[in-house]
């Protein structure tokens, strides 16, 4: 087995050895992106259409770039203008999306398994770009590639993830993706800001900074995700930073050489010192935006491949039947 999946849902359906694959491709595209050319043949003459239900720029950037380096015909569709405004239910969506022929299809959507819904009724590879509060595959994936990258692997480290855990489908595939790698996962935040049942998570959860950071690889920090917040989880924006916004004094107690992440967008002054941020030495941030446009030319084209496989069969099985 190196990939099995027909679509990208989740991290939890994948094996690890099915992780190492996508990391390892990955890793070669990478080299791909730094190079003079930046272009590949691998979606070649496929159609990938980004629905997008909720804004993320930075995201949805990524993706499209990602497919146009490897040939697709790329289409963004609009989907804050689009017929659901109208009526139109997710399941009508899905058939005139089959009439269109697509081959690949990136789905963020405010809700929570709508994306899994979605790749029941299309005819094509699904990939999901954040749905809801469950999961966001592709940044857990790039988050493990960055942190190999600078670790050297991605097994038995101390990874601290921190914030809003909550809100966080961000944390929620990464500590998926980091547990299945045997490593060891810390959950530190406010405990307004952590999901109920955590202790059933399988991790170590600390409501202290300076406690939860004793001796991490990683510090991974998450926004404040204001927006979907219905009540006072924070006192402050200034006590949650003096409390649990990452600064020189809290990262002090992580190991020298542990290094500091966050998915973006950045709250300056809330989630993270802005001189943290900018340490070239301690953050890698800005690699983690590198990385997921390899990480999702890796997912894209790892799908395609089994696309064209699975497409093949379905001919020859209706060349028998004939």
């Amino acid at each position: 087995m190196t990939f099995t999946q027909d679509h990208l849902l989740g991290i939890e359906h994948l094996h690890p050895v099915e992780i190492t694959t996508i990391l390892d491709l990955a890793q070669d595209y990478v080299g791909l992106n730094r190079s003079a050319e930046k272009h590949g043949r691998a979606l070649e003459g496929m159609t990938q259409i980004n629905m997008f239900f909720e804004n993320s720029t930075r995201t949805q950037a990524s993706f499209e770039l990602a497919g146009k380096r490897l040939g697709a015909d790329v289409m963004n569709m609009a989907m804050a203008h689009s017929s659901l405004k109208k009526g139109e239910t997710l399941i009508d969506t899905a058939l005139t999306l089959n009439a269109m022929h697509p081959d690949l299809l990136v789905v963020r959507h405010g809700n929570s398994g709508a994306v899994d819904l979605l790749a029941q009724k299309v005819n094509c590879a699904v990939l999901n770009a954040g749905d809801g509060k469950h999961e966001h595959p592709t940044q857990a994936l790039l988050d493990a590639l960055t942190i190999r990258r600078a670790k050297g692997r991605l097994h038995r480290l101390t990874v601290a993830i921190c914030g809003d855990i909550a809100h966080s489908r961000v944390a929620r595939s990464n500590l998926i993706l980091l547990g299945k790698m045997e490593n060891r996962v810390r959950l530190v935040g406010p405990g307004t800001l952590m999901p109920k049942g955590v202790e059933d998570f399988g991790v170590e959860v600390f409501d202290d900074m300076k406690a939860g950071l004793e001796g991490a690889d990683v510090v991974m920090m998450l926004r404040l995700q204001r927006e979907r917040m219905d009540g006072g989880f924070v006192p402050s924006e200034r006590e949650y930073f003096h409390r649990f916004g990452l600064d020189a004094e809290k990262l002090a107690y992580a190991k020298p050489d542990a290094i500091v992440m966050h998915p973006g967008p950045m709250n300056r002054g809330v989630e993270i010192d802005g001189a943290i941020a900018d340490d070239i030495n301690r953050s890698v941030i800005q690699e983690q935006v590198e990385m997921g446009v390899a990480v999702r030319m890796a997912a894209m084209d790892l799908l395609a491949q089994n696309l064209r496989r699975r497409r093949e069969r379905d001919r020859l099985r209706s060349i028998s039947d004939e």
